[in-house]
């Protein structure tokens, strides 16, 4: 007997505890798990350096928000697109995105119960987890919460009805205010919140239209209104191009507003040219599986970003770009 919405398939009984497990890995993208409480923790490492509240059981608090926060959104993305998820003439997206390169709810490995079961449980670990930050601060990561998962649905939902991209300018600002979140644990309000976005959404539109330009055959079955499919190819190249570049402008306001040291320069300097380097990888290769190999560029870049962000706030005030 269905829960939610009903029984969709008759699989599920017949899987071992191992299919089931590898469904679940699939569903949230378990291989890149390690990146988004980094990143999390990114955010907070600049507010523990700028307030000198570092501590490691802070640390692991603010990892598992950022952990369980982005998984649920995971989650909530397979669930959004159950329907289409099933239509995939090229499977080279979901080998790199899927450790087990399964769909796990459309092949009936994950039942629809059962996703928005972990969706909700993922959910309350979260509010349990940010109701334990400083007042007014849980406010502002409540509020970040429940903006992300909107327009996560948002972006879900419109990107098959659009004659403008819409879903996507709007929808990648959820990765953009995703270490925003982690500063305002323990941060306040201020410039270097402004700086973060600036510095993270341009590379955010750059590399979803990296993951269109590879997935294009897919999203043209489903009727996706991606980036590609509104543009083109080269329309999307440019488009690219153009992110990267204004990618490459707000790093540098985000070391200044964020008073980043020498280590941030050199990492994001390095990082910057990992997005350079695969924006010509796209415009040399032409078919999806050459091209996917500028995603793990993309997300290598990011681990610098994030990297460099957290060493340098550990080793400031010594290593201070700008003086506090």
């Amino acid at each position: 007997m269905s829960i939610f919405i009903g029984d969709e398939t008759t699989t599920e009984d017949k899987l071992s505890f191992v299919d089931k497990l590898k469904g679940y890995v699939d569903l949230t993208r378990a291989h890149f798990a390690i990146v988004w409480p980094l990143l999390f923790c990114a955010g907070a490492m600049l507010a523990f350096r700028e307030y000198s509240d570092f501590s490691w059981l802070r640390i692991l608090h603010v990892a598992g928000i950022g952990f369980f926060g982005f998984e649920a959104g995971m989650v909530l993305n397979d669930i959004l697109d159950r329907e289409i998820d099933n239509i995939e003439p090229d499977d080279t997206m979901t080998k790199y995105w899927r450790p087990f390169k399964k769909r796990p709810i459309p092949e009936g490995i994950v039942s629809i119960n059962e996703a928005i079961i972990l969706f909700c449980v993922f959910i309350g670990i979260t509010i349990t987890l940010i109701a334990f930050l400083p007042f007014p601060n849980l406010l502002y990561v409540y509020g970040i919460m429940i903006y992300a998962y909107l327009v996560e649905s948002f972006y879900n939902i419109k990107k098959r009805n659009q004659k403008f991209p819409f879903a996507q300018i709007l929808g990648r600002t959820d990765l953009a205010i995703f270490p925003v979140a982690g500063f305002l644990c323990y941060g306040e309000l201020n410039l270097v919140i402004v700086g973060f976005i600036a510095f993270l959404y341009p590379w955010a539109l750059a590399h979803l239209a990296a993951n269109d330009i590879i997935d294009i055959e897919n999203d043209k079955a489903k009727n996706l209104k991606t980036i590609t499919v509104l543009y083109g190819e080269n329309g999307t190249i440019s488009w690219i191009f153009a992110m990267s570049v204004l990618h490459g402008i707000t790093t540098i306001v985000f070391l200044i507003l964020g008073q980043l040291g020498y280590i941030a320069l050199i990492g994001f300097s390095v990082g910057f040219l990992v997005v350079i380097s695969a924006n010509i990888l796209l415009c040399v290769k032409k078919t999806s599986k050459a091209r996917l190999f500028a995603l793990p560029m993309y997300h290598g870049s990011l681990f610098i970003y994030i990297i460099s962000m957290i060493i340098d706030s550990v080793i400031l005030p010594s290593s201070a770009l700008i003086p506090i």
